[in-house]
């Protein structure tokens, strides 16, 4: 039963009032506490992290995925999110995991067994792998493209292959959703004993055209293929990239393209990963807005990221620091972004799609409510 006290009303009778016993009390003005924290880093954000983050973490349980799990690509099929994930486990391969997700905060579906695995004709041991993300080898940092409706979900990786490369993968959409992962023959698409990452293709043809993007720094590149069977293991993309830095810029030293580019109706949404040189180690996602005809024409260009390493799980697993965007949807005119926190989770940050590129052409910053999402 709880506590009652004693009050005066106006004309001075006594009253008897329920009050709420002190752990009630207790746990309402923590409540208070957090709710304002939220609402003044919302105010701060352009997108909103989940309450639910992280989404996915690491399986003790199961070894291939027991120490880390991070940088999911994601596809939305018939109205659910489908994430394949990087999982690094006791052997220190890195494979890839499924995961599902229906409302596109919370994960209703996880895969006990990876669905893919890179087999290296070198070995296992990759040092460059090692040099980059404290790994042996394997397949790292999945994205998930469709393009223009086709019954083919195509998945672009980076492999420990003779250095980093480029892998091309596919599999139809009918065994994808029914979880029959018979991959087609994985292809390396860049040149050997060369590094590249975060390439990404485009979720429709322009003019007529497959498009893959594998350099955004200094300038967008693109190269574009009739069929993508043209890169047959003998034809690779020659891309470079500048490490020159923009000290002026928080993104002065950029990284790399994050998720395919989402069609909107403004232009092509690009995120992409940079460094400020003046926060050395933080890895921090930035957005651009591309033209849809001509994608290596950037249209609008944020000033500021859209996402920082704030978050205990943005710096307290196996390298601090880190929001590394690979996957994005967009689900009932919501913008859901998903990135790797700290290397070691999964993690969904979100905003109104309408609004967010209202801030991205006029470079202001919006006020958006927090996504709740309610247990059943």
């Amino acid at each position: 039963m709880s506590p009652q006290r004693s009050i005066k009303n106006r004309k001075g009778k006594v009253s008897r009032e329920k009050t709420a016993p002190k752990s009630e009390k207790k746990r309402k003005t923590t409540q208070i506490r957090k709710t304002t924290r939220t609402r003044r880093r919302a105010k701060s954000q352009i997108v909103t992290k989940g309450e639910t983050n992280p989404i996915i973490s690491p399986n003790r349980r199961n070894g291939w995925e027991a120490w880390q799990t991070f940088n999911p690509g994601a596809i939305l099929l018939d109205r659910k999110v489908h994430f394949v994930y990087r999982a690094v486990g006791h052997d220190g391969i890195s494979r890839f995991g499924y995961a599902r997700s229906s409302d596109g905060f919370t994960v209703e579906k996880r895969l006990s067994y990876p669905i893919f695995e890179h087999s290296s004709t070198n070995g296992a041991f990759s040092p460059f792998s090692f040099a980059s993300g404290w790994r042996f080898g394997g397949a790292e940092d999945p994205r998930l493209t469709r393009v223009d409706s086709e019954d083919v979900l195509y998945m672009t990786y980076t492999a420990c292959e003779g250095g980093l490369r480029v892998g091309l993968v596919s599999i139809s959409i009918d065994d994808f959703l029914h979880e029959r992962f018979r991959w087609r023959m994985p292809r390396l698409i860049s040149p050997p004993h060369e590094t590249h990452k975060n390439w990404v293709l485009f979720p429709q043809k322009i003019k007529g055209k497959y498009a893959i993007l594998h350099s955004i720094h200094p300038d967008i590149l693109i190269d574009y293929f009739d069929d993508l069977s043209e890169l047959d293991g003998h034809r690779f993309i020659h891309s470079c990239y500048d490490t020159s830095a923009a000290e002026s810029r928080w993104d002065s030293h950029v990284r790399g393209a994050g998720p395919p580019p989402l069609e909107t109706k403004d232009g092509w949404l690009l995120f992409y990963h940079a460094i400020d040189n003046r926060d050395q180690g933080r890895y921090k996602i930035g957005a651009m807005l591309l033209d849809f005809k001509d994608p290596t024409h950037i249209l609008y260009r944020l000033s500021r990221p859209i996402l920082e390493p704030d978050e205990s799980y943005e710096n307290d697993g196996f390298k601090s620091g880190i929001v590394y965007a690979s996957g994005a949807v967009v689900k009932d005119g919501m913008l859901l972004i998903y990135y790797g926190g700290s290397d070691t989770y999964v993690c969904v940050a979100s905003a109104k799609l309408d609004a967010f590129l209202e801030n991205l052409r006029n470079d202001t910053k919006p006020h958006f409510e927090r996504n709740v999402v309610k247990k059943k």
